[in-house]
């Protein structure tokens, strides 16, 4: 009896692609949203003195109860209502797989962040879409007659979305939970530089779903270190939501998912939130300077509550155009709703500069 060579993958993962954006050594890559300018000398050094202290042969808090109280606390809620996780990525894994799983179902937004259904797919949890307009925007009304039409388990949307940069009106927000049963995650990877062009962030904007933790009973909000808080590299994520959905999240993570120099970090960029953030201002004035040029050019583009734009040449061959200059950026050309659109992060002023002088050479 011959055996085989190797053990058969689960059939529902058979041609799924990995996630993942192209990592290519270039002169300037602005594809995958992150922060240009890296944290501060301060955090560096504070960082450094509190991981010397730590205790690396022991297992950490496996509660990370200290971070979740500092995270709290920016937002005024007790760490009972508060998750933390190995990226938001990990924290939305965890809430697939605590509320969706076999025969359950997710609701997405088309088009949305990518890694969305692969998540759900790993989670053994189905996914079915609502389109979303002209605009790239959601009404209340569709959001709420795609709940009633679907009936899922639990919604997803992310706000500002990825890859349009338009965060859903807190209306939809209220609309998709009241019309149905399901628990409601909003994703908000990117939601502080919707906060005003000024020094430092709001923790929470005026656009924030947190401002409907109290009026909506199955609600779960999203939020992550990778972007404003300049800490893509320490995999960090986190939840605000009810201590019954944080009890559940419990009994689906690892054993010690969180570790210590994570927490210290974590922990560190919350006692230093205003210097930490203090780039917000700037990235988003950068943001709207970048806009203009993009509408100078006579190109589409959508407004922003993120830090990057989507934008739609109207020739072809722009994207590599770019990349035979240099300069990467992420292609969206060919997916769902998208057609023709590119999406570009914002960078330093040197590497804004850099892009738009190559997106003219292209163009002409």
């Amino acid at each position: 009896m011959s055996l085989p060579a190797r053990a058969p993958v689960r059939d529902d993962l058979l041609g799924v692609e990995p996630y993942g954006a192209p990592q290519l050594d270039v002169r300037v890559r602005l594809n995958i949203n992150e922060t240009p300018e890296p944290p501060p000398a301060v955090f560096m050094e504070r960082l450094a003195d509190r991981v010397r202290d730590l205790a690396l042969h022991r297992y950490p808090d496996r509660r990370a109860w200290n971070l979740r109280a500092a995270l709290g606390q920016r937002v005024g809620l007790p760490p009972e209502r508060v998750w933390a996780a190995n990226g938001s990525n990990e924290v939305l894994l965890q809430l697939f797989t605590a509320y969706g799983g076999p025969g359950r179902r997710l609701l997405l937004t088309r088009p949305g962040y990518s890694a969305h259904p692969l998540i759900a797919r790993v989670a053994v949890t189905d996914s079915v879409h609502v389109d979303l307009d002209a605009d790239l925007r959601l009404s209340a009304q569709a959001a709420a007659d795609a709940v009633e039409r679907l009936d899922p388990d639990v919604v997803c949307l992310a706000s500002p979305n990825n890859p349009t940069g338009i965060p859903f009106a807190l209306d939809v927000v209220r609309a998709v939970h009241d019309a149905g049963r399901a628990l409601v995650v909003v994703d908000e990877a990117y939601v502080e530089f919707a906060a005003d062009a000024a020094e430092g962030g709001d923790p929470v904007p005026a656009i924030s779903a947190v401002n409907l933790l109290d009026e909506l009973p199955r609600l779960v909000v999203c939020r992550t270190f990778s972007k404003a808080f300049r800490m893509a590299g320490v995999r960090l994520g986190y939840c605000y939501t009810h201590d019954w959905v944080v009890d559940d999240l419990r009994k689906v993570r690892l054993p010690y998912h969180l570790d210590a120099m994570t927490q210290a970090a974590g922990l560190v960029a919350c006692e230093l939130a205003a210097e930490v953030t203090d780039h917000i201002g700037r990235t988003v004035c950068e943001r709207e300077r970048v806009r203009g040029a993009l509408t100078a050019l006579d190109l589409h583009v959508w407004p922003s509550a993120a830090n990057f734009l989507l934008f739609r040449p109207d020739i072809g061959g722009v994207f590599q155009g770019l990349l035979d200059r240099g300069v990467l950026i992420r292609d969206f050309t060919t997916a769902p709703g998208l057609d023709g659109c590119l999406r570009v992060s914002v960078g330093t002023p040197t590497e804004n500069d850099a892009f738009l002088d190559a997106l003219q050479e292209v163009l002409q």
